[in-house]
């Protein structure tokens, strides 16, 4: 009971340290599921590189003994990348984090790692022993093939049915219920961008086109 207790303080101090934003990165967002403080979902918005535009949902699931052991990561989304099993959705954390550290790793670490992993730099500097997707990893070597799976991924992980359909097959082959995304109909979409002062995309504000104009 007190290590189960000694758990739930662990990860709950966790949760909320990643509420920081220096402890969490850019475009990823994570919570507690319903069901158990030891399963998070989370979201990873992908903003450029091969996977540019794609909308990942990931699990964390923490074991009963954390922080002894390490949280392991599920992508829900289905995924062509070196680093996620296409049996089951796992990630790989080891090629940034090696053997886990208790009290010097933390969630933090797994989510920045998350981030880095889908950028150039990292895919470049991946080793075969790490790899749980070696179809992925031969494909790597010849950046045209592998940038054109890696952005079918990515316009794949858009589409209404990953984003919209809770009955979709998943990686993990289970529901993804924190982040639930929803159709939104051109006439509310543009009554929530006046309420948060927001601008269609691609759409310059007047002071941006003076600017412009004054430049020219």
């Amino acid at each position: 009971m007190a290590k189960s207790m000694a758990t739930l303080s662990a990860i709950s101090f966790e949760y909320a340290s990643v509420k920081h934003a220096s402890h969490c990165p850019l475009g990823i967002y994570v919570q507690p599921s319903a069901g158990s403080l030891l399963v998070w979902d989370g979201v990873f918005f992908v903003h450029k590189g091969y996977y540019g535009g794609a909308v990942l949902k990931f699990r964390l699931s923490f074991p009963s003994d954390y922080p002894q052991r390490p949280p392991q990561v599920h992508f829900v989304t289905d995924v062509f990348h070196p680093l996620v099993s296409q049996r089951d959705g796992l990630f790989s954390i080891t090629p940034r984090l090696g053997k886990w550290k208790p009290n010097e790793h933390h969630v933090f670490d797994v989510l920045f790692w998350i981030k880095s992993a889908f950028k150039k730099h990292a895919l470049d500097q991946l080793k075969d022993k790490d790899c749980l997707n070696q179809e992925a990893f031969r494909y790597r070597e010849s950046t045209a093939s592998f940038a054109a799976l890696a952005t079918q991924s990515a316009l794949l992980s858009q589409s209404d049915h990953a984003l919209y359909d809770q009955d979709y097959p998943s990686m993990t082959g289970k529901r993804h219920q924190s982040f639930a995304f929803h159709e939104t109909s051109p006439d509310v979409l543009k009554e929530l961008r006046e309420q948060l002062g927001l601008q269609e995309w691609g759409k310059k504000s007047e002071g941006a086109e003076k600017v412009e104009g004054e430049r020219s």
